[in-house]
């Protein structure tokens, strides 16, 4: 399996490409249609999915382009698919006063369920208190953890949804994994997931 980062895409956001074989998914999509594109040709891989670790704005940047050039469908926590449609939910209208909205998302998942693409399967751990629907997938001794957890710190909140007591619940439930997890978060650098728990406690 190999991941690559695409960014930088807009907003700091990272862009996950995950590819086993011929198969890819993208986790957040921020990168544009044409850089997923020639990174899949460089893999020899067909793009399977978007895989959404939550709604807010600067996760989604190219989600519209990226579905209309590859003809791929988005996943997004049911809790969360009303942030895409929905400019002062995703917080587009907070930033920047005005709404920017995407396409709804062609499928839900609620946690607990695996998501197979090909020769990818993503377990989804459901993680609310970024959002009520920000999500975890894990895969092999990987995990994609967006804005709830970061190498050195976790996401705010104070925009839509947002419940810091959900999300000190959703911080206890990953320190119940595995320590040696590779953590690739929303924003910055990749680490440990032990190392990123330290960092908090």
């Amino acid at each position: 399996m190999e991941i690559t980062d695409l960014s930088p895409g807009g907003f700091a956001s990272c862009c996950y490409l995950v590819t086993e074989g011929h198969d890819a998914v993208l986790v957040d999509c921020t990168a544009s249609a044409e850089v997923v594109r020639e990174a899949l040709i460089e893999r020899e891989a067909g793009l399977r999915a978007i895989v959404c670790t939550h709604g807010h704005f600067d996760h989604l940047l190219t989600a519209d382009a990226v579905r209309r050039a590859l003809d791929v469908p988005l996943y997004i926590h049911g809790d969360d698919a009303e942030l895409l449609t929905d400019g002062q939910k995703n917080a587009h209208a907070t930033f920047f006063g005005f709404d920017r909205v995407w396409r709804p998302a062609e499928q839900t998942f609620e946690g607990g369920e695996v998501l197979t693409f090909g020769k990818l399967s993503f377990r989804v751990l459901h993680t609310p208190g970024h959002t009520r629907g920000s999500s975890v997938f894990l895969i092999n001794d990987v995990a994609f953890t967006g804005d709830t957890l970061f190498a050195a710190g976790y996401g705010r909140t104070d925009l839509y949804g947002g419940d810091a007591t959900q999300l000190r619940r959703s911080l206890q439930a990953l320190s119940a994994l595995d320590g040696s997890l590779r953590i690739y978060p929303g924003h910055g650098e990749s680490t440990t997931l032990q190392n990123a728990l330290n960092f908090l406690y």
